[in-house]
């Protein structure tokens, strides 16, 4: 069995409302354990003895199911959501100011050198994230990410945070 933490993408905004409850009813509707989310932005913690492709694609079906339209997925194992709290780049910088931008594949410097409209943020690569300093705040920021991969974005507190919860689900 596998403590995963799934990150929903673009929920909660535009328009694209999901309750939490649906969420976490969703899961276990599929069987998985454990089931918890974790404030209202799209982040589900469970446990399932299914492969990360195969929950992806459950929850990404399911979620499709009821938006009618296809929603992002990002998956990480308890161990891997540990990893990206513990790389962060930017840890001498507050959490709220820095986020780690998911993906479902490795990211390469292309992702970083096609980012346009920079002021004073600062960016960094990660295993199959992007890191990003907002010293000015993100509601601030006008940084646009390049490349063609969805990815979904959660600031190093809520990180840190899931890292912890999926960790004792282990």
């Amino acid at each position: 069995m596998t403590a995963y933490v799934a990150l929903l993408r673009g929920v909660n905004v535009g328009g694209r409302q999901l309750k939490m409850t649906d969420l976490k009813a969703f899961a276990d509707k599929l069987g998985y354990e454990c089931v918890r989310t974790y404030i209202a932005s799209g982040n589900l913690l469970f446990v399932s003895s299914a492969a990360e492709a195969e929950v992806k694609d459950q929850l990404q079906a399911a979620l499709k199911s009821h938006f009618g339209k296809p929603l992002e997925v990002m998956i990480r194992t308890a161990a891997e959501m540990k990893a990206v709290a513990d790389a962060n780049p930017f840890a001498d910088e507050p959490g709220n100011r820095v986020v780690a931008i998911f993906y479902d594949e490795p990211q390469s410097d292309e992702a970083i050198d096609s980012v346009r409209n920079v002021d004073d943020e600062r960016l960094a690569l990660g295993k199959r994230e992007i890191y990003v300093h907002f010293p000015s705040g993100q509601g601030r920021s006008k940084l646009k990410l390049g490349g063609k991969a969805l990815g979904t974005a959660r600031n190093m507190n809520t990180v840190a945070k899931l890292a912890e919860l999926a960790r004792e689900m282990e």
